[in-house]
């Protein structure tokens, strides 16, 4: 069966909306029409790719904040309920070792101890959040003390007060390996004169960098002995725990609550972070509504483009109608237009979006050289790159939205075509 053939058999509404689509430049207006439909297929395209770039670019941004944050939190933490030192740090962990879940495996546990504290070197003073660890173990928990960084976490002795702090916390401090500072505790020391703040010097022994800015320029790493001996606990105030599987720690923690005896909670890294994954799904869905908006504008300009058609086919349409076709075939035959440029806008839109969300880590650094600027300084954001993880779960909505805006566009221009009077628009023919 020869091409020509299988074409004259397919419907003719379908065949005269491909004809109106493409509708030749003989006449000015006719030119007008086509130009109106390209600008329309053209917003619709720039709508979509700008809906899915913007999506993957913040999926990217949210990914991999997301496995900084978790090379220094852990995936769930079992703390005492209101504060404070473990109640039974030994059976609580014996209890952790012997937890099973169908959900996701226990591949790590580590002790630790967590306080506030300030860090005072000369004139400079900081606040930071004092955390203890087990050098052995905490590789096992943490991404951080993991690879070239284990040797720098392995100086950490108990006794000896030595310090491990972050990249910007060093910088800002003005302090390298060698160097010595002074930790001021909460609480105070009763003295014949008075009560006096506690202090204890501390040197540094080597310097982490997360990749984070927040935990970089706030932690600061001593052994879990010389932790207990400088905030006064007789134990860990928590163990850390990391999972096979990220995405089960929320369930795993609500399992965990149930099973541990004592005055105990397990507490996620979703919960330890929750006002951060919030506003940044928030922001992710103000800006979906924003872009969707530019498409369903781009969507409506197939209104004033079919009214135009049907204007200047009204004598075509009256000649359709006079042969019998009818009026819902008419209807059909406009929807079948506007659905097309829609369908290509579409398409073309979707394919530019993935094009340049797959490239960006390429493109950017283009346009930054070219341009000589720099979108994200390393001293201002937590990333110097610009991250793009394109998902299915964003795409196929963002195809089918524009796909239903479009068709919902040449609903009236195609039922104000099905209207027209025959004899009434050939009068004056």
């Amino acid at each position: 069966m020869s091409l020509s053939s299988i074409v004259m058999q397919l419907p003719f509404e379908l065949l005269v909306g491909w004809r109106y689509t493409r509708a030749s430049r003989r006449t000015r207006r006719n030119g007008f029409i086509s130009f109106i439909s390209l600008v329309s297929m053209f917003g619709i395209a720039l709508g979509v790719a700008a809906l899915i770039i913007v999506l993957s670019v913040m999926n990217g941004f949210q990914k991999e904040v997301r496995d900084r944050m978790l090379g220094v939190v852990s995936h769930i933490e079992v703390a005492a309920y209101g504060g404070g030192a473990l109640p039974d740090a030994a059976k609580t962990l014996a209890e952790i070792n012997a937890f099973q879940s169908d959900l996701a495996k226990i591949v790590g546990v580590a002790p630790f101890v967590s306080g506030q504290a300030l860090l005072a070197r000369g004139d400079d003073m900081r606040g930071v959040l004092v955390r203890g660890i087990e050098p052995t173990k905490e590789p096992h928990v943490s991404d951080i003390a993991q690879g070239k960084s284990q040797d720098t976490f392995q100086s950490l002795l108990p006794g000896s007060f030595h310090l491990v702090l972050g990249y910007e916390l060093a910088s800002q401090l003005g302090v390298g390996v060698g160097d010595t500072v002074t930790i001021v505790l909460p609480g105070g020391q009763l003295t014949p004169a008075g009560v006096m703040p506690r202090l204890k010097q501390l040197t540094v022994t080597g310097v982490f960098d997360s990749g984070h800015y927040e935990f970089d320029s706030s932690l600061a790493i001593v052994h879990l002995a010389d932790a207990q001996r400088l905030f006064a606990f007789a134990g860990p105030t928590g163990i850390r725990i990391k999972l096979s599987n990220l995405f089960a720690a929320r369930d795993v923690a609500s399992q965990l609550t149930k099973t541990l005896t004592g005055d105990v909670v397990a507490r996620d890294w979703t919960v330890q972070n929750r006002n951060w994954f919030a506003a940044v799904q928030v922001e992710k869905r103000m800006m979906a509504i924003i872009l969707t908006l530019i498409v369903a504008v781009a969507a409506f300009n197939l209104v004033s483009t079919l009214v135009m058609t049907v204007t200047d086919k009204t004598a075509d349409i009256a000649i359709l109608r006079t042969q019998g076709a009818r009026p819902a075939s008419i209807m059909a035959i406009f929807v079948v237009q506007g659905a097309l440029v829609g369908f290509l806008g579409t398409v073309f839109g979707a394919a530019l979006g993935l094009a340049v969300a797959l490239n960006v880590d390429v493109i950017v650094p283009a346009i930054e050289q070219l341009l000589r600027i720099s979108f994200l300084p390393k001293d201002i954001y937590l990333l110097s790159k610009m991250p793009s993880d394109p998902q299915a779960a964003d795409i196929v909505p963002v195809i089918l939205i524009s796909l239903a805006l479009a068709f919902i566009a040449t609903l009236y221009p195609s039922w104000r075509a099905s209207r027209i009077n025959p004899a009434q628009a050939l009068r004056y023919e």
